[in-house]
């Protein structure tokens, strides 16, 4: 099958590409660099050059919470123009599936823990990452509209954080996994006495493991062909402060941690009802969070390593 991957040389998506190559696709991937999403004209050539008959969109920009605070209005209509154009030319050339990836972010602030789908629109979302959620829940409403109107098979998935090899260790735009990996790192091999991190640790989350979320993308796009919005994670959560401890354990970090509490928390709790999923197409998340983080510490080592040869 030929298949187009929007932001498939991103984290999540060059997993996916990955993937898709070993299973014998013809894979195709739209890059930043190469194709501006944003654009309608330059989005139309893409599919008329491509005729994919799947496309998974995963192009986005996004970041933690400080990247957040900073870019509120290019995350809005970045996110926003890349979706609706997407979703046009599916259309427009009856391209058979869109496999959409959404974000948890765009779940109320206060939603019910576990985060049920259709809790989905009882609230507003959570302020520093609102835009980008709100952008994003947009694109749903876009998707199952076409299929009202147009017969249009998108799909639209909501991956909970995710985290493993190749995840963006940039500290000015990570998320708090690789954030979390590399400062403990950094601190254990400079014998710097603490750490410090943003909030006071007490707020929850759940993540997914990239190649789980990749096992899930391709089961969804297999087996689902629902209008509905669909969950994917472990259904686990913890909070940031175990979380520190626990990739201090693994990384053998042993300094202090000193929580900066004039930083905002986020989201107060994380964690998803996966039930859907399962029930759907199938889905049950496969690695730990333990073993997830184990494998991506090594990572991170590993390439840090090739960095300095």
């Amino acid at each position: 099958m030929r298949v187009l991957v929007t932001g498939g040389a991103g984290f999540l998506g060059s997993h996916l590409v990955e993937r898709l190559a070993a299973e014998g696709h013809e894979v195709v991937v739209a890059r930043s660099t190469s194709t501006d999403l944003t654009d309608p004209a330059a989005t139309g050539r893409l599919f008329d050059d491509v005729e994919p008959e799947l496309v998974f969109h995963l192009a986005a920009e996004v970041g933690g919470i400080g990247a957040n605070r900073a870019n509120p209005g290019r995350y809005w209509y970045a996110n926003l123009m890349m979706g609706a154009n997407v979703l046009e030319q599916v259309r427009a050339h009856a391209t058979p599936k869109l496999v959409i990836a959404g974000t948890i972010c765009s779940y109320p602030k206060f939603a019910p823990v576990p985060f049920r789908e259709d809790d989905l629109w009882n609230g507003y979302p959570e302020e520093t990452n609102a835009p980008y959620g709100v952008a994003k829940k947009a694109i749903l409403v876009g998707a199952q509209s076409y299929r009202a109107q147009y017969g249009t098979n998108a799909i639209f998935l909501l991956p909970v954080n995710l985290y493993g090899p190749r995840d963006n260790f940039d500290l000015t735009t990570s998320h708090v996994i690789p954030a979390l990996i590399r400062k403990m790192e950094e601190a254990r091999e400079s014998g710097a006495p603490g750490i410090t991190l943003w909030g006071d640790g007490s707020p929850t989350r759940e993540f997914l493991y990239v190649d789980d979320c990749v096992s899930a993308l391709l089961l969804a796009a297999e087996r689902y062909d629902g209008a509905d919005p669909v969950n994917l994670g472990t259904g686990e959560e913890i909070s940031i402060a175990g979380l520190a401890a626990l990739i201090g354990e693994l990384t053998g970090y042993t300094g202090a941690i000193h929580w900066d509490t004039a930083k905002p928390n986020g989201q107060p709790r994380r964690k998803l009802d996966t039930t859907r999923a399962e029930e759907r197409f199938g889905f049950q998340a496969a690695v730990s969070l333990r073993d997830g983080l184990r494998r991506t510490i090594d990572w991170y080592r590993a390439a840090r390593v090739d960095d300095t040869h």
